[in-house]
């Protein structure tokens, strides 16, 4: 295959449909140093629970490797979707990381999600003793990436000549899933991200912190879903095939201001600090009102960010939140 940006969009991915009349939620663990045995006994009850999906962040320098934790949730889960927020595409060549995608997609049965992202971490890619290229270079790389992997899952052999990328090279299988796996592209850049998002992703995933997108007020919201809708106009896409996405986190929910305060503790300070313009702390009926402004400003998908021991917190979104936000 020489280097193309088109891209065809005859079907829509099975995951897409199956939730289009329906409000999904999935949940990503906060923590960065965890117990793996109550780490796989939280995913389970994550799993009976009835969320759609767990996701891992990916950030070796400080927390367990995303690969190796999504490999064996594939093997503990047996309904979770199961996908990365987000595969930093510098930390992996993009060959290794369409054969591990594909076979991490079999170990699950078909339930992986590759969530991508080009990362803006600088002491990261100083440690892993990578080159920490300009914001335009490190889109570029992004696109070209999934570029390359989106032809590798085809198994035919894929030559591919980019600005970045010289690649030439052929995987024996695929992933599982057809028509393919499900790709996110993580952010809500205006410019850049929601046009990749539109010619080549499944799931577009922003948030309100300046690294999820700053989609801060609904007004951001709206204008994130339709700059969205233009871009897949342009490249003749249906916009409904692209799973909209939101990523709140922390998310500390409680009935009292005392137990949620108290949540906090179950979210180290270093993670806290770090993601302060962004904490969403409720009580169950304040949390059914953010979260039906938000899916009346566009948004069909949820995916919290909570501490791994904050059990309470997922069992209230089950039982008091998401059966209201359905009903409505």
């Amino acid at each position: 295959m020489e280097h193309s940006t088109e891209e065809k969009f005859d079907t829509v991915h099975p995951w897409i449909t199956e939730g289009a009349h329906k409000i999904r939620m999935g949940v990503q663990f906060m923590d960065l140093l965890i117990d793996w045995h109550q780490a796989c006994d939280v995913a389970l009850a994550v799993e009976a629970l009835g969320f759609d999906s767990l996701w891992v962040a990916d950030h070796p320098t400080i927390a367990a490797d995303v690969w190796t934790v999504l490999s064996a949730l594939a093997a503990k889960t047996t309904t979770l979707r199961l996908g990365t927020l987000v595969n930093c595409v510098f930390y992996r060549h993009p060959v290794l990381l369409a054969r591990i995608a594909s076979d991490v997609d079999r170990m699950s049965g078909g339930r992986l999600v590759l969530g991508v992202g080009r990362v803006d971490n600088t002491a990261e890619f100083q440690q892993l003793g990578l080159p920490y290229l300009s914001v335009r270079e490190r889109q570029e790389v992004l696109e070209e990436t999934v570029q390359v992997i989106k032809e590798l899952w085809k198994t035919a052999p894929v030559t591919f000549h980019g600005k970045h990328l010289q690649i030439q090279a052929h995987l024996p299988f695929g992933p599982l899933q057809q028509p393919e796996l499900p790709l996110l592209i993580a952010g809500g850049g205006e410019r850049t991200t929601l046009r990749q998002v539109a010619q080549y992703a499944d799931v577009s995933n922003f948030g309100a912190h300046v690294s999820t997108g700053k989609a801060v007020h609904l007004e951001d919201v709206q204008r994130k879903c339709q700059v969205l809708q233009a871009y897949c106009q342009n490249v003749g896409r249906d916009p409904r095939s692209i799973l909209r996405s939101y990523f709140v986190a922390p998310f500390f929910l409680g009935r009292t201001p005392a137990s949620i305060e108290r949540k906090r503790q179950f979210i180290s300070p270093q993670a806290l600090q770090l993601m302060q313009s962004s904490i969403v702390a409720l009580n169950p009926q304040e949390a059914i009102a953010y979260f039906q402004a938000l899916i009346d400003a566009g948004i069909q998908y949820f995916i919290v960010g909570v501490g791994l021991r904050d059990r309470d917190t997922l069992e209230l979104l089950q039982t008091e939140v998401l059966p209201a936000l359905r009903a409505l």
